[in-house]
């Protein structure tokens, strides 16, 4: 083995190395074999072995000869005691840089041997060991399978640990983690939540201390490290990293500053709005004024980039101008804010100002843009804001949103039959599938605001005459179907579910104000046909109550109209319908105890109650439609007696006290009762059978009264 001593010049180290592998291949023994080694392992450590060569050590030796290296507690006498486990690492290491290699499984069960590595304590000696497993982990990284084993094997938690420890290659640490978190955050933080936190701490501890160029640095890594879930509000060491990290935006952006420098702050407390709203913003003076400022500056900054757009200006400020959209829309909550506001009302009536004016701009920005640019996603971003905005200012650059609407529809309708289209392809399985391209729905931010706009006329009209009813109705279908496959029913409100609700309520907005396009445009039909089928099943599951009330209260109000068609004419479905309105109008009240009193009032029924903040509305509207719906449909009053709804409510009104049942409720009892005695005999019958004269006068129901005498 001696032989073997390295030449000087490179043509000898060349031949040295294809003899250092001829003595691999051919070793008597352990000791030839560990000669020609460490001569291996010094040109590899010296970066001098191509890809070939690399490759022929491995034919060599395989993976074989560095596990027993990695295995081996004995190292050569005098030599240190980690000895055999370096050259082990240093040929893995080579191995390595083969793609090919790295994601072998040879390598990937070493991942536990690299981990504790990472978190031994670091003698001076052994820093190549900790160089040679983050090239390891590095390349591990790189492969299809790597993140996820990483994740799985605890990787996470041992460079979470050499990072906070502050070791050698600690830097190193932080970017593989980075990378980590890139691709798999949500199993990140699922797995290793303690370890991760650990590592905000120290960012965010630096970033409120350090007085340099640092401080924006980490503006720029520390949005990697905040978690959506779980909040970081709900716990005392992630509430503390929060409360450093308003301190320190508070210093920066209070400060005169660069672009470069301002850009990641605002990305930074746009990214800190995401994950936990305004809960990091402390409430008092201090906090009001710094949430003012982010919203102006991020006002400001929409303005400075869109009011006139230079095409490649924009292109490089679309990230930070997102983040701005972020900031804005805390804007719009927080000016809307009654109970514990952060804003005094000067500051919510200056912020709206601001605000206006960076939506003027949002607008003249949109109304430049060019069909091929729609796939770009921060014309997504800048529709969604805008959404935003319209769904709760309704009065203000009505004039520019008018003109706009018919690029809204287009853009809106384009992106939801790419994404149906895109439904119906195998989707490929992803670690992530954070930004997977998949196309977005941009009707769900427009619908709170095309629903106040279908109240008014003039935007009414361009609405109509763009297509919006029937784009829609093709939403609204989707959009159960996707409600209807969710196995869960008891859910929290889901966004599907309010743009169900949002959607009815536009329907009931043009139905209201246009029933002619309601009776010639075949989208109504379609429609009423959904509407008849999903009432049944959606009532008897309790949590949905506002949804049902919206779904019963449009298909009463198409009911009238639509009363000549098809679908209407006492077939099973319509009769399913009815049954299932009646049953919803009719047990929203019940008798309850009287507060100070013997008697009993009439109440909002306890399974109505959570809702009826939202539901009451829709309740007398629906209770008014079926008044009039009695007149047009023969086998109504028929359906009514079958439900037993007279009896109920008669029995009802003669248990409790008059003086608890209000006019408004009085009179809608009353416009159904009249219609119903008018209509059909026997429901006449059985209200004056049931004394329906006395309460009739009782509650001064004098219409009822009139048509009760009546022969």
């Amino acid at each position: 083995p001696t032989s073997l001593a390295m030449a000087s010049g490179s043509g000898d180290r060349n031949s040295t190395l294809k003899r250092c592998l001829g003595v691999l291949r051919d070793a008597r023994n352990d000791s030839e074999q560990l000669a020609a080694l460490l001569l291996v392992t010094k040109a590899v450590r010296a970066g001098e072995v191509d890809a070939k060569t690399r490759r022929q050590i491995f034919d060599a030796i395989g993976f074989t000869f560095p596990n027993r290296l990695l295995a081996s507690r004995q190292p050569p006498a005098g030599c240190p005691e980690h000895t055999f486990r370096a050259l082990g690492l240093t040929l893995l290491a080579c191995f390595c840089t083969d793609p090919e290699l790295a994601g072998h499984s040879q390598i990937l069960n070493k991942i536990p041997t690299f981990n504790d590595i990472l978190v031994s304590p670091c003698n001076p000696d052994s820093t190549s060991m900790i160089d040679d497993v983050y090239q390891c982990l590095s390349a591990v990284m790189a492969t299809t399978r790597g993140p996820r084993e990483l994740v799985t094997k605890g990787t996470v938690s041992a460079l979470c640990q050499a990072y906070v420890n502050c070791g050698y290659g600690s830097d190193r640490a932080l970017t593989l983690l980075l990378g980590l978190l890139a691709v798999a955050e949500a199993k990140c933080w699922q797995r290793d939540a303690p370890h991760l936190l650990a590592v905000l701490s120290k960012l965010s501890d630096d970033f409120l201390k350090t007085e340099d160029m640092t401080k924006f640095e980490l503006c720029e890594v520390l949005p990697h490290f905040i978690p959506v879930s779980p909040p970081l509000t709900q716990d005392s060491q992630g509430s503390e990293c929060l409360h450093r990290l308003y301190k320190g935006l508070a210093n920066i952006l209070g400060s005169k500053l660069s672009q470069s420098q301002r850009d990641p702050a605002l990305k930074l407390a746009a990214c800190l709005v995401q994950a936990c709203g305004s809960e990091w913003i402390p409430a008092g003076s201090a906090g009001s004024k710094f949430l003012a400022l982010l919203v102006n500056l991020a006002c400001v900054e929409v303005r400075l980039t869109l009011e006139e757009p230079d095409p490649l200006e924009v292109e490089g400020k679309k990230e930070v101008v997102t983040a701005c959209y972020v900031l804005i829309e805390m804007g719009i909550q927080e000016c809307l804010r009654e109970e514990k506001p952060l804003l005094e009302d000067v500051q919510k009536m200056q912020l709206t100002r601001i605000m206006e004016e960076a939506f003027g701009a949002v607008l003249f920005y949109l109304r430049q843009v060019k069909q091929e640019e729609l796939q770009d996603p921060f014309i997504f971003a800048s529709v969604r804001i805008l959404g935003a905005w319209m769904a709760e200012e309704t009065s203000s650059l009505k004039q520019e949103i008018c003109e706009l609407l018919p690029f809204l529809v287009h853009y809106a309708k384009k992106l939801f039959k790419e994404s149906s289209s895109a439904a119906s392809l195998p989707q490929p399985e992803l670690v992530s599938t954070e930004g997977s391209g998949l196309p977005q729905d941009a009707l769900r931010f427009l619908l709170p605001g095309f629903c106040h706009l279908t109240a008014e006329d003039r935007p009414r009209d361009i609405l109509i005459s763009e297509g919006a009813p029937a784009l829609l109705c093709e939403y609204f279908l989707h959009q159960w179907e996707v409600l209807t496959s969710e196995p869960r029913s008891l859910t929290p409100l889901t966004s599907t579910e309010m743009s169900l609700q949002t959607a009815c309520g536009i329907f009931l907005n043009l139905v209201v104000t246009a029933p002619d396009l309601a009776r010639r445009d075949k989208t109504f039909s379609s429609l009423m046909d959904m509407l008849l089928k999903s009432l049944p099943l959606l009532l008897p599951q309790k949590d949905h109550l506002v949804l049902t009330a919206n779904i019963a209260t449009l298909g009463l109000m198409m009911a009238r109209i639509l009363a000549g068609s098809a679908v209407l004419q006492g077939t099973q479905s319509a009769k399913e319908f009815f049954g299932a309105a009646i049953r919803f109008l009719s047990q929203a009240h019940a008798a309850q105890a009287e507060p100070g009193s013997d008697g009993l009032a009439v109440a909002v029924s306890p399974a109505y109650a959570s809702a009826w903040a939202d539901v009451r509305e829709l309740w007398f509207l629906g209770m008014q439609a079926l008044a009039g719906c009695v007149p047009l449909f023969p086998w109504l009053p028929q359906a009514i007696l079958q439900a037993r709804w007279l009896e109920d409510l008669s029995e009802l009104l003669t248990r409790v006290t008059p003086t608890s049942v209000d006019f408004e409720l009085i009179a809608a009892f009353q416009g159904v009762l009249v219609e119903l005695a008018r209509a059909s005999k026997p429901c006449r019958d059985v209200i004056l059978s049931h004394h329906g004269g006395e309460w009739a006068n009782l509650y001064g129901m004098a219409a009822l009264e009139q048509c009760l005498s009546e022969q």
